[in-house]
């Protein structure tokens, strides 16, 4: 990591408290030094358990979280927060490129992944677009009966299908709430990263969107294999099927 980003301080009442949980001691101290400079509060920890605990009695309002830590895992961790039901947001640090690692830990709970090696600005902006929401103009209806006997309950971000109960991200459940506002017309990968996630600008490489949406099919389509209610439409997005 090279020199922080300079941002205008925030304002007291507005400042977000972030939890970095990450072993490499230098590495955790550059990205608390970018977030601080940032306007963010910042705590540092380098282990998992000692991550899990303060999450469970700071609450923080966002953690960023390496994958790989002694004593306990980030999905480890991901999959207790997710057991708690605690709605923190959260930014995986990983230097694993797996589809599958990342799909679990986006399953999991995560928001969104920066992969080693990233630069400040891009952490910053990262975690800065966790935090910036616009206001819905309308909202779907919470309650959602989808072919194959599948329903889906958005307050409580819940599918119920085959007898069994699959919990929602809230970042599957802003997608979902998206691509049925937006039924009317071709949803790009671009409106997802601007409107979905709030980044300032869509032009950054990341595959975040095509995971999730992945994650989301497995979830809400009779035959994820064979996706009808979440269609691609070849080099230009995705469209909600009715």
């Amino acid at each position: 990591m090279t020199t922080a980003p300079q941002s205008p301080a925030r304002p007291a009442s507005q400042v977000h408290r972030v939890l970095v949980v990450e072993d490499e001691e230098a590495l955790a101290l550059g990205m608390r030094d970018a977030l601080q400079h940032a306007g963010f509060q910042v705590q540092v920890v380098h282990d998992g358990p000692t991550g899990l605990e303060r999450i469970r009695a700071e609450e923080p309002d966002l953690v960023v979280l390496d994958l790989m830590l002694p004593g306990m895992s980030g999905l480890e961790i991901l999959g207790q927060l997710r057991k708690e039901r605690r709605p923190v947001r959260v930014v995986i640090v990983t230097a694993l490129a797996s589809e599958n690692d990342l799909l679990k830990g986006f399953e999991l709970g995560a928001d969104d992944y920066v992969k080693k090696p990233f630069s400040p600005r891009e952490l910053v902006a990262r975690v800065e677009a966790q935090f910036r929401r616009r206001e819905m103009e309308t909202t779907p209806t919470p309650q959602l009966e989808l072919p194959g006997g599948i329903s889906v309950d958005l307050h409580r971000l819940e599918v119920h299908r085959d007898g069994q109960v699959l919990q929602l991200t809230p970042r599957e459940g802003d997608i979902l709430e998206y691509l049925i506002r937006n039924r009317h017309r071709v949803v790009t990968r671009d409106d997802l990263l601007l409107d979905v996630w709030h980044y300032k600008s869509a032009n950054v490489e990341t595959r975040t969107v095509d995971i999730h949406i992945v994650g989301l099919r497995r979830k809400v389509e009779p035959n994820p294999a064979e996706p009808t209610l979440i269609q691609t439409v070849r080099g230009k997005g995705y469209r909600w099927y009715s």
